[in-house]
């Protein structure tokens, strides 16, 4: 069953075309990833879903419902995390949670929410760093344990520690049923928790992949250094994209499967090691650019 269904959505801005004719869909209890880099078109997309701003043309279904005439039916199920988190600068934590309790009922969830958020809801907004301004907006969209969960960005601004609970929250929500869409520009983060990703660039969609399918196009960036002798010809296995000479060592592009060339590193006496994700613009011009 898909809960969301987007089907050849344009969104113009005069001649700037932020959103050009894409199309998916979202499955029930499944956490897609939309990825691309800033300005891609991202955020434009979720507001249209939001229906806060009107599609030139295309349609748009959430649960079944139109996302423009039945706006007010779906958001009763609906929990949102804007990508721009606005707060009413006098009112505490604690007041912003009232409000929503108002509307939505008592949550069953906000306290532990709040706990593992380390979020005091105390402080008035004004008063809060954009880190926690952050995390009262992630309690506010999961406060009421909706049935979907539209969220741009959600993580941003946040450390290691607290993304990764976050990731532990929505797989939980996951496995209680819930459809969850969220937007990244962190192609690490998309691979550690969604089931599939869009992958969007400059308004068009150029590719939906599982994750699997998007690991194995996944590049790493290795640098070695070496305290004994190499032979660069050693290294040439299938998904090493480049070898690059530097002083005592060179720099690999790995495309998949990092393990051969981890193995054969660690026959060597090392002096440095450092392996990094390729920029998500490197994946886009490696594997999309056609």
């Amino acid at each position: 069953m898909n809960v969301i269904e987007v089907k050849n959505l344009k969104k113009h801005f005069g001649k700037t075309k932020a959103v050009d004719g894409i199309s998916f869909e979202v499955k029930k209890g499944e956490i897609f990833g939309f990825l691309g880099p800033n300005g891609a078109g991202k955020t434009t997309t979720i507001r249209c879903m939001m229906d806060f701003i009107r599609p030139t043309s295309g349609n748009i279904s959430i649960l079944g419902m139109d996302s423009h005439k039945d706006s007010v039916a779906i958001k009763k199920n609906l929990g949102y995390l804007s990508g721009d988190v606005r707060l009413y600068d006098k009112w505490t934590g604690k007041d912003h949670i009232e409000l929503v309790e108002k509307i939505r009922g008592k949550s069953k969830n906000v306290n532990d929410l709040i706990k593992k958020l380390n979020f005091n809801p105390n402080r008035k907004a004004k008063h809060l760093s954009s880190g926690n301004n952050q995390k009262l907006g992630l309690i506010l969209a999961l406060m009421s344990e909706p049935e979907v969960l539209i969220m741009d960005e959600p993580t941003l601004g946040l450390d290691p520690l607290l993304q990764n609970t976050i990731y532990e929250i929505l797989e939980e929500l996951k496995k209680k049923g819930t459809t969850i869409f969220m937007s990244s520009h962190n192609l690490p983060e998309v691979e550690r928790v969604c089931d599939r990703a869009g992958i969007i660039k400059k308004g068009k969609l150029v590719g939906i992949e599982s994750i699997e399918d998007l690991g194995e196009k996944r590049l790493r960036r290795v640098e070695v250094r070496f305290e004994d002798k190499f032979d660069k010809k050693d290294f040439k296995f299938d998904g090493v994209e480049n070898i690059e000479e530097i002083p005592e060592g060179f720099i690999l592009t790995v495309r998949g499967n990092i393990n051969p060339v981890i193995q054969k590193i660690s026959q060597h006496k090392l002096h440095d090691l450092e392996i990094s994700h390729a920029t998500l613009e490197d994946v886009f011009l490696e594997f999309y650019e056609k």
